[in-house]
């Protein structure tokens, strides 16, 4: 039996829709569907946040949930942050920052930052290292990341 269940999302502004196995995970709607490969598949268990995207504006962790309880939803993925060819200032705190190594992490760690910084806009050195906690990184010792968050508030604050 191939059952499939018609998905509708609006993805970093545009309306997309794919018809798709009832168990079909959010990471692999929008990786395999949708062509999107910047959330990266890390664990499989929602342990590292690698799949981070935001769903209504909240950071989720995209390998927990199934596509179809995605649908009629807006998310965003790494690939609708910059806009007009210009990166979000959370991308330019990571490229200023330096706040990435291998890059794997990052997708994700962006996405949990913007999710912190959109209901606390001017956090702590503590509040963004609890932030961005469920999202792990192998490479960094996290300052640069905290740094790179720190500089996205003051900018998105301008």
């Amino acid at each position: 039996m191939n059952q499939k269940i018609n998905v509708t999302v609006t993805i970093n502004g545009q309306q997309r829709s794919a018809s798709v196995p009832p168990r079909m995970l959010l990471v692999h709607f929008i990786r395999e569907e949708l062509g999107l490969t910047g959330t990266h598949i890390g664990c499989d268990s929602s342990n590292c946040g690698a799949c981070t995207v935001l769903l209504d504006g909240r950071a989720i962790k995209s390998c927990t949930l199934f596509a179809f309880q995605a649908n009629g939803k807006t998310l965003l993925t790494v690939e609708g942050l910059e806009q007009n060819g210009q990166l979000h200032p959370i991308q330019q705190g990571f490229y200023e920052k330096h706040g990435l190594q291998c890059g794997f992490c990052t997708p994700g760690m962006m996405l949990a930052g913007l999710d912190l910084l959109s209901h606390n806009p001017n956090p702590s050195e503590e509040e963004i290292r609890w932030g961005i906690s469920g999202n792990l990184c192998r490479c960094t010792g996290y300052n640069n990341i905290v740094e790179a968050i720190q500089f996205a508030a003051e900018k998105m604050a301008e």
